[in-house]
């Protein structure tokens, strides 16, 4: 389910692009709707007028169901938490519980893809593409 609130978002619009191809790993179609939806991408800054919204999304979603907080102002709020703020979440997982968080500001489709097959490892307990061993 496509849920980008800032510019995390055009970084996760450019996975599904043909350079990095989220469509080889079965994921290419971004559903608009909660009912259709297994997955939750929470990409940009959630504000506390956003919160009951992607709260209320969740609790539609079908179990089960996963999340996937995308970009650092996702994860903690970003560069834009400083004293005397109060409008921003610091963190989605404060709202709903989130499985895996991808870095970066912004974060790279690469991520985003190693964030899906995070996923990936924590349903089925296999990884589709092993990690290549380290010794050359």
């Amino acid at each position: 389910m496509t849920f980008g609130l800032a510019c995390c978002a055009i970084e996760m619009m450019a996975t599904a692009m043909a350079r990095f191809d989220i469509d080889r790993f079965g994921a290419g179609i971004f559903r608009a709707t909660p009912r259709q939806s297994d997955l939750m991408i929470v990409a940009g800054t959630v504000t506390k007028k956003m919160a009951p919204t992607v709260v209320t999304l969740y609790e539609q979603m079908p179990s089960p169901k996963w999340v996937i907080a995308l970009g650092n102002c996702a994860i903690s709020g970003g560069p834009f938490v400083f004293e005397g703020q109060y409008n921003l979440v610091e963190g989605v997982d404060l709202l709903i519980p989130v499985d895996v968080y991808v870095p970066g500001c912004p974060p790279r489709p690469e991520g985003l893809l190693e964030g899906l097959m995070k996923i990936e490892e924590k349903i089925t307990g296999k990884r589709r593409f092993p990690v290549p061993d380290k010794r050359w």
